[in-house]
């Protein structure tokens, strides 16, 4: 399935259409296959990408780097710039533009990465904003794909946690445009803005998708697939004991798991994850709060389960689809 996206930024999933994300997933399990066989096409060579990250990251930085580099492309990462300080945002994505085929964006407020797009004139990459995380679940949708062997429109997928964060707004987005069933599971006040809600029912309509948002653990019943991130996302360590009053009986446990009544339920998450004491937030919330694990247990996290490695590994098939897709050298 040959679908032109040449030119186009990824900025939101709600930008893209059905046939669009389709064309990623396949494309993105084509380079996996092909990298495994060992073939180097370097499609990119004479290419070059800048990578701009208000953020720390591991996944996002090592995915841009190593897609880009093996496709044949220059790739810089830009520290230290004059980027709000001595120089507008609008004056840096203009001199970006006329240096570099395309630029990822990891950082915090969803309109910066709309305005280098607007003002670069070249594909931006959303690798994560405080609203969305587009790469993310595109990574994730291959990886059920992958293991559930299902149609994407039999897969009932559960998010259990903050529901709100920018990974859940954009499982609950892609699941609408792919008609795959989705339910957000998680405490009221943490339940999905309303507007993306109503506009994500709107897409689901229209594909034969459904979206459920309750706070009822027996929703998780029958679900192929259970994710969650983090309770605390960067910028929000203040609201670390509120999160854990909370969260706690949305921590994905065997308990949890068991409900689904699914044996082969898979558990999906983001990643950095904190489920056991092995990190300095992991030594903290257990001095401060008498807890060992937070999101997910230890338990799950290291059961038959969990795809969290084969997801984190899906990061790079699928930035590097968006990537080639966008800059048309596929």
């Amino acid at each position: 399935m040959a679908v032109n996206i040449r030119g186009k930024s990824l900025l939101t999933l709600l930008d893209y259409s059905r046939e669009q994300i389709e064309y990623i997933i396949e494309l993105a399990a084509f380079l996996k296959a092909e990298r495994r066989a060992g073939i180097r096409q370097r499609r990119l060579t004479g290419k070059s990408i800048v990578l701009i990250f208000e953020k720390t990251s591991t996944r996002t930085r090592c995915a841009f780097e190593l897609a880009a580099a093996e496709e044949g492309a220059q790739v810089t990462f830009l520290t230290n710039s004059q980027l709000g300080k001595k120089e507008s945002l609008e004056d840096t994505a203009k001199v970006l533009g006329r240096f570099y085929d395309g630029i990822g964006f990891r950082g915090y407020e969803q309109k910066t990465v709309e305005e280098l797009a607007t003002y670069s004139g070249i594909p931006v990459w959303n690798g994560l904003t405080d609203m969305y995380h587009p790469t993310q679940v595109l990574a994730d949708v291959l990886t059920i794909k992958e293991k559930t062997c299902k149609n994407l429109s039999d897969v009932k997928l559960v998010y259990s946690g903050d529901a709100r964060n920018n990974v859940a707004n954009s499982l609950m987005i892609i699941s609408a445009i792919l008609g795959m069933h989705y339910t957000a599971l998680c405490p009221p006040e943490l339940a999905p803005e309303p507007e993306l809600v109503k506009k994500a029912e709107e897409l689901a309509k229209k594909s034969g998708g459904s979206i459920i948002t309750g706070s009822d653990l027996s929703l998780v019943e029958g679900a192929d697939a259970i994710y969650t991130d983090v309770w605390v996302s960067m910028g929000e360590e203040d609201k670390i004991s509120e999160r854990i009053k909370l969260l706690e009986p949305y921590r994905v446990d065997m308990d949890l798991i068991n409900k689904t009544g699914n044996p082969n339920v898979l558990f999906l998450h983001c990643l950095p994850a904190f489920h056991d004491t092995n990190t300095e937030m992991g030594k903290l919330v257990e001095k401060e709060y008498g807890i060992k694990e937070m999101e997910v247990s230890d338990e799950v996290f290291r059961s038959r389960h969990s795809v969290v490695f084969e997801e984190a590994e899906n990061r790079l098939h699928t930035i590097k689809a968006v990537i080639l897709a966008s800059l048309g050298a596929v």
